[in-house]
């Protein structure tokens, strides 16, 4: 099995938007491999962390790699959603609401369609719903109104009808390829493979990610200490909308970026999958 990575996406201008206190409490709601709270310790000794996911092997991942801060890091297995915080408890709170490169690379767990695996997606490895359920079992339309309003894929109904001829599915190359299978021959072999979107679309379903999210930036507003920054980095434009006017019309908030923060060419250079990362930081009024 693939080591499970974190790599720290605009972690700098996280970290400096944060503005760390000496002594403060923060929440990372996404904590994965454990790369941002790394650098959040970095800021300061007397910080303490609680460190979220709903991946069992993130948490793994991250409570070996940050196994030295001992009592000053707790961790809490779930949905950001769910977790029950406490009113103006944090200085700061981080959320990264990308795949983790982990994910992606560990085949089993079914996220890519470069390698042949099991249509699975599932961040909580505990939750029942997978991709294959989607795909084989949705109707025709609902798989439509998926591809089309999480992936922004065009040809949502051509793709949703040929899926529902062909299925069964097994694997995520067989998807991959009957997705690729509706496009004209010349937009097969673009820079970005046919695919994508529509697996975009099915983690969205799957893990039920942008009905989550409104309602983890209202939470998270309220566990905000007066003066606490909420910093979101997000990766598709329905996400960054979502924040955007979030920040925009709580009462709660005052923006601290009018437009995103995106990642310099060295970063991308350095790592490609930080290339449509977005970072937009609101402080509690």
């Amino acid at each position: 099995m693939t080591e499970f990575v974190h790599i720290p996406v605009l972690g700098s201008e996280l970290i400096q938007g944060l503005e760390v206190r000496p002594g403060g409490k923060y929440l990372d709601a996404t904590v994965g491999g454990g790369g941002h709270t790394l650098l959040l310790f970095a800021q300061s000794p007397q910080i303490s962390v609680t460190a979220i996911d709903q991946d069992r092997q993130a948490l793994e991942a991250a409570q070996c790699t940050l196994s030295e801060y001992g009592d000053r890091l707790t961790f809490w297995q779930g949905n950001f959603v769910d977790y029950p915080g406490e009113a103006e408890h944090f200085d700061g709170i981080i959320a990264d609401l990308g795949v983790s490169s982990a994910q992606f690379d560990i085949p089993e767990r079914g996220f890519s369609f470069r390698h042949t695996a099991p249509l699975d997606m599932r961040m909580n490895q505990d939750q029942s719903l997978t991709a294959g359920d989607l795909i084989n079992h949705g109707e025709e339309k609902e798989l439509a109104d998926i591809f089309y309003q999480y992936g922004e894929e065009r040809l949502s109904r051509r793709i949703a009808r040929s899926i529902v001829a062909k299925r069964p599915f097994n694997t995520t190359t067989e998807l991959a390829q009957a997705i690729a299978s509706c496009y004209p021959p010349r937009a097969r072999h673009g820079r970005i493979h046919p695919a994508t979107r529509v697996f975009q679309a099915l983690r969205i379903a799957v893990n039920g990610e942008l009905t989550v999210l409104p309602q983890f930036l209202e939470r998270a507003s309220n566990w905000l200490k007066p003066g606490g920054i909420l910093g979101v980095i997000s990766f598709h434009s329905l996400e960054d909308r979502c924040v955007k006017h979030y920040f925009k019309d709580s009462p709660q908030l005052t923006v601290l970026t009018k437009k995103p923060i995106i990642p310099q060419a060295e970063e991308i250079q350095n790592n490609p999958r930080a290339r449509s990362a977005k970072l937009r930081l609101a402080k509690r009024i």
